[in-house]
């Protein structure tokens, strides 16, 4: 596949695939955006390593025979390698990539689970965006952290699965195009099993050098059970301790807890993300439930990120500094 075909390609399903379920990133700086869509799929098929979605130093360690199985297009068949138990209702579901292939999807970006079982009211396979938790160039596995809902068709089909089943995965489908140190400081606001997409740009951009980016995670969930990827953030915090901070925030706490209670507020955001005045330079992710999404930032639009509202506005951030996953 050739680099054009692969970016006209990217374009495509950036611009109908991926707008069901995830928004695109708005008013994105062009030359971002070029290194994203040919490194989203502009590698499928080919087999030397050239992804521009990986930062500089990934880039220069990665094997150069690197190729994903990944198609935007269509789905394909991943084999369930291992299913790893984390909590009372989550699970870290470990899918199996040939030798010498790794997902290389760009930071930030999903992909969709298609489940054939349960059909939506048009009578289709019913299919929802999830993003990897594996790093992108990990070569032989494609790893998945799952919440399983009573309520979510697509969650139980995935917990249902055993070790050898097969699950359906398209993509990439591209979210909002990371580049290495064009923002100052960065909050990432996280609720529940939102957490993955922002761990994927956290374990991203630290693992990279050249990083001078800060960034601040405030994290909220109903108990310290329900923490996900705690262990993982713990250590980020140990080793990186200039770049980045985790503020876990908890509704239901026991005695022993020292941390933050409650919900995420408007004094909580004003004591832990940097302000709004630094302009360009800071950035707020967000990705949770949608009722604390419509909280801190206001309801998203379908495909478009929809108007700014909630704490995030009444601070005086713009909707040019602020992300909803």
């Amino acid at each position: 596949m050739s680099f054009i075909r692969a970016a006209t390609l990217a374009r495509s399903v950036a611009t109908n695939s991926c707008r069901r379920y995830s928004t695109e990133a708005a008013a994105a700086k062009k030359s971002s955006n070029l290194g994203f869509y040919l490194g989203g799929a502009g590698l499928v098929g080919l087999g030397t390593y050239v992804y521009m979605g990986l930062g500089k130093e990934q880039a220069k360690t990665a094997k150069k025979d690197l190729k994903s199985p990944l198609d935007p297009s269509k789905y394909i068949d991943l084999k369930l390698k291992r299913v790893e138990h984390y909590n009372h209702n989550t699970a870290k579901f470990v899918l199996e990539l040939g030798k010498g292939e790794a997902a290389l999807l760009p930071v930030a970006s999903c992909v969709y689970i298609e489940t054939p079982d349960f059909k939506d009211d048009k009578g289709e396979p019913m299919h929802r965006p999830y993003t990897p938790i594996s790093a992108s160039d990990l070569e032989g596995e494609l790893i998945f952290i799952i919440k399983k809902y009573e309520t979510g068709n697509v969650s139980k089909h995935i917990h249902s699965l055993k070790t050898g089943d097969t699950l359906k995965i398209k993509g990439p489908l591209p979210k909002w195009p990371w580049k290495m140190n064009e923002l100052d400081e960065v909050a990432l606001i996280g609720g529940g099993s939102g957490i993955a997409p922002l761990y994927q740009v956290l374990q991203h951009a630290l693992a990279d050098k050249t990083n001078k980016t800060k960034f601040k995670l405030m994290y909220a969930n109903v108990t310290e059970q329900d923490i996900l990827l705690r262990e993982e953030f713990d250590a980020m915090k140990k080793k990186y301790p200039d770049t980045f901070d985790v503020v876990y925030v908890l509704d239901k706490a026991d005695a022993n807890w020292k941390g933050s209670t409650g919900y995420i507020s408007a004094d909580l955001i004003k004591q832990h993300v940097a302000p709004a005045s630094l302009g360009e330079k800071v950035k707020v992710f967000i990705c949770g439930p949608p009722g604390q999404v419509a909280s801190i930032a206001g309801k998203k639009a379908g495909m478009k990120q929809g108007e700014l509202k909630g704490i995030l506005k009444e601070l005086g951030y713009t909707e040019d500094q602020v992300y909803k996953f």
